[in-house]
């Protein structure tokens, strides 16, 4: 990355989704929305957190290009990918002789991110003897290199991102509270994508156009009951697992592939809870669950007897008339492969 980037290199560089997709139009995403537009360009510490595969990072590099460092760098690292052994050294860099091996002094992440931003992927898994160090940054900033006497100062913003409740790594004393309260100037829960369903036909559009674009095919816009079977869907690996099921389906360029790879995840990963809307009845609550079984049931048999419709009616003890209501009534209809259907 060079020292300083335009906006609009950065952007591309980036490549962060349009705002509608980012945020799209659900209840949930509109808090976050506003909450971020408020405090992108208030030079705070942010803290991002939420499930694996829900877009943090992109709400992090969002942060960066409307805030008031969006002309300087944007340096990341991955606190997980690196063994503590050496983060310290890649964080805030060494001086020459500071350990065997070290023959000319190094700056660190640290310093390339000064007049910018420094993203910190996997907060919580940051030895708690570098936290100090960085405690000291945010404090002052602050810190020195590896077998430096000199202090050195810097000017960057801090954004972090977890999956995990740091609350109960401090309770664990994994976590420096200090450190928590300092990273948390501003800080942003990203829902899950089963919270925002109204959500995913905008973000499928646009995840389709960018692998037709990355791969060079041509695959279709989904069909409006393809779009209703993958709201219908929990997604416990979130935006991470849509994108692996489109691109599938942008290679294979069938429906059906999208088809097979719901069916198999949903009986990999059963539903046993219910996004939480309030003032939703037990008793929809109850129908929704059921009616998310039974398509469930109906896509696994589908798939077993080769998408044959009157095979999986004889397994399922049901009339053929009766699955292809369901069928219909659960939305799947038009990716059931026709050629095979009978």
């Amino acid at each position: 990355m060079s020292p300083v980037e335009t906006p609009n290199r950065l952007e591309r560089r980036l490549s962060i989704p349009p705002e509608d997709v980012i945020f799209g139009s659900s209840e949930a995403m509109r808090a976050v929305k506003q909450a971020i537009q408020q405090t992108a360009a208030v030079d705070l510490p942010v803290l991002i957190y939420g499930e694996t595969g829900t877009g943090k990072e992109v709400l992090a590099n969002y942060v960066h290009l409307h805030s008031l460092r969006k002309n300087g760098p944007l340096v990341k690292i991955s606190c997980a990918a690196i063994p503590a052994s050496l983060l310290e050294a890649e964080l805030f860099g060494y001086e020459a002789g500071a350990f065997t091996g070290a023959h000319a002094a190094k700056p660190g992440l640290v310093e390339r991110a000064d007049n910018g931003t420094l993203l910190l992927d996997h907060i919580a898994e940051l030895d708690v003897t570098i936290q100090a160090k960085l405690l000291q940054l945010l404090q002052d900033g602050t810190f020195s290199r590896i077998g430096g006497q000199e202090e050195l100062r810097i000017d960057t913003r801090i954004i972090c991102i977890t999956n995990r409740d740091l609350r109960d790594e401090i309770a664990r004393q994994r976590f420096r509270l200090d450190l928590f309260h300092r990273i948390n100037g501003a800080s942003f829960r990203v829902p899950e994508l089963r919270e925002r369903a109204e959500d995913i036909p905008s973000i499928t559009d646009y995840l389709i156009e960018l692998f037709n674009e990355t791969f060079g095919t041509h695959a279709w816009p989904l069909s409006p009951a393809m779009s209703r079977r993958l709201q219908q869907y929990r997604w416990p690996g979130n935006i991470r697992e849509l994108e692996n099921v489109l691109r599938r389906y942008v290679v294979l360029g069938s429906p059906e592939a999208i088809a097979e790879d719901i069916a198999r995840r949903s009986f990999a990963f059963p539903p046993n809870e219910l996004p939480i809307h309030r003032g939703l009845p037990l008793k929809t609550r109850t129908q929704r669950l059921v009616r998310e079984v039974e398509t469930q049931a109906i896509l696994r048999v589908l798939q077993l007897n080769n998408w044959n419709r009157r095979k999986a009616a004889r397994m399922l003890s049901i009339s053929y008339r009766a699955l292809l209501y369901k069928i219909r009534s659960a939305g799947i209809g038009e990716y059931c492969p026709q050629k095979r259907a009978d």
